[in-house]
């Protein structure tokens, strides 16, 4: 898909609502500005375009690296037993054919994101849109260079002294492990520097409208006893774009003097690891609230949620929570100790 056809696409989703006949007669609201457009249409894509300016060192992508990325993704990039490693089984060689021989190996132990990844575009946009897990879009695109930077120098792609740039990551891409290993023989890409510029896509399907299904079946659904283990998933909304599902629970409005606990743990993402009775990468609440009962156990534990920490709850490691105040991480810790009541 090319960017204008993605901004003509943005330009309908970022309607205001307007009274009727206010637009065109059509009354769903105004065109999106080109500054509503542009804080949208980020995405960088293989050939480049979108990619911002900005630059970054090994050393400080390292430094971001062990206070930001460390605990989900290993010191070296070699994850743990949760998330997959990113970085291994890669060779000179492969740098020099652009194809990963480890990919063609069955008895190869894992896949990395090193491995498979075909354009460092591809990287610099996932990180810069979606990480950390716990606060997307939060580095700035120097902070996403200096992390790529380091990436590429733990996999031995660059080296020590490496600056990565919107003029030096062209350089890299020339000798990405397994830049041979995509195609862009299908028409989805084009444009200038892409295989089939300015054909058509490989589809010839025709519409089907026969036998068609009354409504639609659900394939499959969680146990009851999982559903509200996020919460209400139809009133969550992520910072960076809603992120709306099926009703599990009672619906919470949040107070913005004086958030509910249930509300600035949904804020903070910690529920994204934590159940309330149940383990998803961390351990349920529930569970937390019995390993501590009797014990005054709050500065320490507030401590641990703004420090991280690991070794309590075996190799998962407590990611740092910065961004939580004082007061905010004391009512989460009182609120979990006490059962997490209220939900």
């Amino acid at each position: 898909m090319s960017r204008s056809f993605r901004a003509l696409l943005l330009a309908g989703v970022l309607c205001a609502a307007l009274p009727a006949g206010a637009a065109d007669g059509f009354g769903l609201g105004r065109p999106a500005t080109p500054d509503e457009i542009r804080a949208w249409d980020i995405d960088v894509g293989p050939d480049f375009a979108g990619l911002p300016p900005g630059s970054g060192t090994v050393d400080r992508g390292m430094e971001i690296w062990e206070s930001t990325c460390a605990g989900c993704h290993g010191t070296f990039g070699e994850s743990n037993t949760v998330f997959s490693p990113l970085i291994g089984g890669t060779t000179a060689e492969d740098m020099a054919s652009g194809r990963v021989a480890t990919l063609q190996r069955p008895d190869f132990p894992q896949r990395t994101t090193v491995m498979k990844v075909a354009t460092v575009s591809t990287l610099y946009d996932y990180i810069r849109r979606a990480m950390p897990w716990n606060a997307p879009k939060s580095l700035s695109d120097d902070d996403v260079y200096a992390v790529l930077a380091y990436m590429l120098n733990l996999a031995e792609i660059v080296p020590d002294d490496f600056v990565l740039n919107e003029a030096t990551i062209r350089d890299v891409q020339a000798v990405m492990p397994n830049r041979n290993g995509m195609t862009t023989a299908h028409a989805l890409w084009p444009g200038p520097g892409f295989d089939t510029a300015g054909a058509a896509p490989d589809t010839a399907n025709t519409l089907c409208m026969k036998d068609c299904k009354a409504g639609v079946e659900l394939a499959s659904t969680l146990p009851d006893h999982a559903l509200g283990a996020h919460g209400n998933l139809a009133a969550q909304n992520r910072i960076i774009g809603p992120v709306r599902g099926r009703r599990t629970g009672p619906d919470e409005e949040p107070d913005d003097d004086a958030p509910s606990p249930r509300i600035l743990a949904e804020q903070a993402g910690c529920l994204a690891c934590h159940g309330v009775d149940t383990r998803i990468v961390g351990p349920g609440y529930r569970e937390i609230a019995e390993r501590y009962r009797g014990r005054d156990s709050v500065p320490a534990l507030v401590a641990k949620v703004k420090d991280g920490g690991d070794g309590v709850w075996g190799d998962i490691p407590m990611p740092p929570q910065p961004d939580l105040n004082d007061d905010q991480a004391r009512i989460l810790v009182e609120w979990i100790l006490a059962g997490a009541p209220g939900t």
